[in-house]
């Protein structure tokens, strides 16, 4: 521990970002990182906790308080409060194959269970790891890192998101031939196309892509198992295969008018304007586009925020979210909660860049003219999300964004044709040591095995995933869980 009384002495301080005029014109992160004698007072504020909740586990369920990758956030901060970078860099990669991605986008549990969060002070944890990651590659720490000796073993993981990225990375280190596939153009999965690029530029995906590369990881890219290339030709020809395509089946709202023109699922408009940045063309799909529109979200998740900041820099008129859960408290009980994650109203950057929100709202159709979306007909919804009769209002609206999340893995296609089982809720059946599905040498991970979660869960659910492969086909494992 540095600094014993940097809790005391220094207050949370945490990054700021560019104006909302300013940040809205383009599609650049906007984030303006702290000075480095800022950072390392933040980090010093870590007090280094017997019991550290910022990576702990639950004692009852056995999932972790805080990160679910295990970031052994204590010793990293006080390495930052050192100066010692690089060091704080090796460490942060050994439990974490993409800290720049988790230090954009992660809605950081590790600061909900920080000792200092009882006061609501937590220690910046998530910048302090942006920050690691970022120095980390612009003064070229990120590099192929050596592999053991090949092993003969032949892999296939299918999807590239941060399950399979993740995944294909730890068995390439253990020496395994790895072959990676994906349908889109390019590797990245939702952190390339459903991300927007003001949360998080793409770079930094092409940077890790180089990197595995090096590792001998093999990148097929366009190619849709399931459609253009049988998986049971991959089963045939790997000594096991990893299922780590997502949860990508939406939640619809099957409404009288859902089939009104201009009304999408966020999934279909998030990647087009991902693909207009990147230069990538669209294809034969209708474009969609808020600009000059009123636009409706519907959805008070991630997914939905980011679909009111593309909205927004898009030029929509105007910008509504509906919730249909009611508004959570601003504040959580902190002695009922802490260390855990808590219920509480949460705000991004998106919502303070102008946007109408609504809660407990629930839409009972859509009417149109001319076969086009006009207006959405909603309702108060009672605590079993039913509406309360006399509380209806209209709203007008030319694009509608279905942003309700994802029910479980796309079934068409690959996963009917394996015929493996599935659990209760749609997602492919296999438990979180082994990792197996009901076919020996079949595995699966991050939201096609979990459901719809975060990207550091599906880091976490990855690299166990390649820990219990390399054991079975090795007998034993050096791969860190």
């Amino acid at each position: 521990m540095g600094k014993v009384t940097g809790f005391l002495e220094f207050e949370r301080n945490d990054r700021d970002y560019l104006p909302v005029e300013e940040r809205i014109r383009n599609y650049k992160e906007f984030v303006l990182p702290p000075p480095e004698k800022e950072i390392r007072e933040q980090a010093a504020r870590c007090m280094n906790c017997g019991v550290p909740y910022c990576h702990g586990t639950n004692t009852i369920t056995g999932a972790p308080t805080g990160c679910p990758v295990n970031n052994q956030i204590p010793d990293w901060n006080d390495l930052v409060y050192s100066g010692n970078w690089e060091e704080a860099a090796r460490n942060l990669h050994s439990t974490n194959n993409f800290p720049e991605v988790t230090g954009r986008v992660c809605p950081a549990p590790c600061e909900a269970s920080c000792t200092l969060n009882i006061d609501d002070n937590p220690v910046t944890i998530k910048s302090i790891e942006e920050e690691i990651a970022d120095r980390a590659i612009r003064n070229g720490w990120v590099k192929p890192e050596r592999y053991a000796a090949k092993t003969g073993k032949k892999v296939a993981v299918v999807g590239s998101g941060p399950a399979g990225m993740a995944c294909a990375q730890q068995l390439a280190r253990a020496g395994h031939d790895v072959h990676l596939y994906e349908k889109h153009a390019k590797p990245g999965g939702l952190m390339r196309y459903g991300i927007p690029d003001f949360k998080m530029e793409k770079g930094i995906i092409d940077v890790r892509v180089e990197q595995m590369t090096g590792e001998g990881v093999t990148f097929h890219t366009g190619v849709h198992v399931g459609v253009d290339l049988p998986i049971e030709k991959l089963v045939s020809d790997y000594d096991a295969v990893a299922l780590t395509g997502g949860a990508e089946k939406a939640r619809d709202l099957p409404i009288p008018g859902r089939e009104l023109k201009g009304v999408h699922y966020a999934m279909d408009f998030l990647p087009q304007q991902n693909r207009r940045v990147s230069g990538e063309a669209l294809g034969n799909v209708e474009p969609i586009l808020a600009t000059g529109k009123k636009v409706v979200v519907i959805g008070g998740g991630d997914t939905g925020s980011d679909c009111i900041g593309t909205s927004i820099r898009q030029g929509a008129v105007s910008v509504t979210n509906f919730e249909i859960m009611p508004q959570p408290p601003e504040h959580e009980n902190k002695p009922l909660t802490w260390p855990l994650w808590p219920l509480k109203l949460r705000t991004s950057s998106s919502h303070e860049e102008g946007v109408t929100r609504d809660f407990a709202v629930l839409t009972t159709k859509f009417t149109g003219e001319n076969g086009q979306v006009k207006k959405l007909h909603c309702a108060r919804a009672d605590a079993k999300f039913q509406p309360i009769p006399g509380t209806e209002f209209e709203i007008e609206a030319d694009l509608v964004l279905l942003a309700m999340g994802f029910v479980h893995p796309v079934h068409e296609g690959m996963i009917k044709s394996l015929g493996i089982e599935l659990d209760p809720r749609g997602n492919v059946k296999a438990d979180q040591i082994a990792y197996r599905t009901t076919l020996s040498k079949v595995f699966a991970a991050g939201d096609m095995r979990r459901g719809q979660s975060l990207v550091v869960w599906a880091i976490r659910e990855g690299r166990q995933c390649a820990h219990a492969i390399d054991k079975f086909l090795m007998g034993t494992t050096s791969l860190p869980r």
